[in-house]
């Protein structure tokens, strides 16, 4: 079959190839791929950001989301039947999206939402079960409270302003000047032009703050927290509670024991928690934001679609960080959408 992978690590690397087909366990559902998207997280795995805790063999084969149509079942599979169209976020030990057929767990899937196409459907299970994970799971965000999410316009800022809303949270979000009144009609309530303005200036008493940046941006996050709240990064440093969930060895649990003891010690000073959040398939939770997507309450945001043979050019977009929501990858397309 058809496939993107690649044979090494490096930000360059990856290439449209022939590869086997796809193993199918007893537990597992036979997908053909009507659409992917592009997460950052997949340029992270690319580059071997992510070796020490996820350790592949090459080659490998990119790609995190899918909605497609069953081909096949294994002989335990029970909720599923050839000819479902269904979405995923494939488990971790087994992604490969970016291809013609994968065989995933059907644990890791749900029902597409009727009202989606194929490629908005792919747009999802990433960023909403992050979301859905972080401010459901984590935060148990309740009506009333106030939720900072930063990054707004991204793919899981945009699901999670959305979210947050609807547990009746007070939204705020930060963004670029150009995309200040767009993710405001997304909902957030009060939106913060990190161009303009200083956001750790700005805003006070929050209950929850979900970080997806870098740099000096979660230190200062702790800053407008209250007492008791909480800030849940999804981009490190991950913690030795980390480790123990992803069954990795003591030395790893004791590295990241030392990479996050500063904001972690930082955060205990004020009064606040810190966690570290590295999101997991889950169909059962898919399904129910297949609920929130079919009565409205939640809606993908697809910035562009690139056709399959253009995947090499779809990550390179994501890659300059000027993407509003999601990138798509359809199966069938053959030039660029708009």
């Amino acid at each position: 079959m058809k496939a993107f992978f690649i044979e090494r690590y490096g930000k360059q690397n990856g290439r449209i190839g022939d590869l086997p087909e796809p193993l199918v366990g007893a537990h597992d559902v036979l997908i053909e791929v009507r659409a992917s998207s592009v997460n950052p997280l997949d340029l992270k795995i690319r580059s071997g950001e992510f070796k020490m805790i996820l350790p592949y063999q090459m080659p490998l084969i990119l790609g995190n989301d899918v909605a497609g149509v069953v081909l096949s079942t294994g002989a335990a599979v029970k909720r599923f039947k050839p000819g479902d169209e269904v979405y995923a976020r494939a488990p971790d030990n087994r992604i490969g999206t970016f291809a013609e057929r994968i065989a995933v767990d059907e644990t890791a899937i749900a029902l597409k939402p009727a009202n989606l196409a194929m490629t908005e459907a792919a747009c999802m299970p990433l960023v909403a079960l992050t979301a859905w994970q972080a401010l459901v799971e984590v935060a148990n965000v309740q009506k009333g409270q106030k939720v900072l999410i930063h990054a707004g316009s991204g793919g899981v800022g945009t699901v999670a302003i959305q979210l947050a809303k609807h547990l009746g949270a007070f939204v705020a979000t930060t963004t670029s000047t150009a995309n200040v009144a767009w993710v405001k009609a997304l909902g957030a309530d009060v939106v913060i032009d990190y161009k303009q303005q200083d956001f750790a200036i700005e805003l006070r008493d929050y209950d929850v703050v979900l970080n997806s940046l870098g740099g000096d941006v979660l230190e200062k996050s702790l800053k407008v927290l209250k007492p008791g709240g909480q800030l849940i990064s999804l981009s490190g440093p991950p913690t030795a509670q980390f480790a123990r969930e992803q069954g990795l060895s003591w030395l790893l649990g004791l590295v990241m024991r030392l990479l996050s003891s500063g904001i972690r010690r930082k955060a205990r000073k004020r009064g606040v928690g810190y966690s570290f959040l590295f999101m997991r398939a889950d169909g059962v939770q898919l399904q129910k934001i297949t609920a929130l997507i079919e009565a409205g309450v939640i809606k993908p945001v697809v910035d562009r679609t690139f056709p399959f043979d253009q995947i090499a050019d779809a990550l390179h977009y994501v890659e300059q960080g000027r993407a509003k929501g999601k990138v798509a990858i359809a199966a069938n397309l053959k030039s660029p959408s708009p």
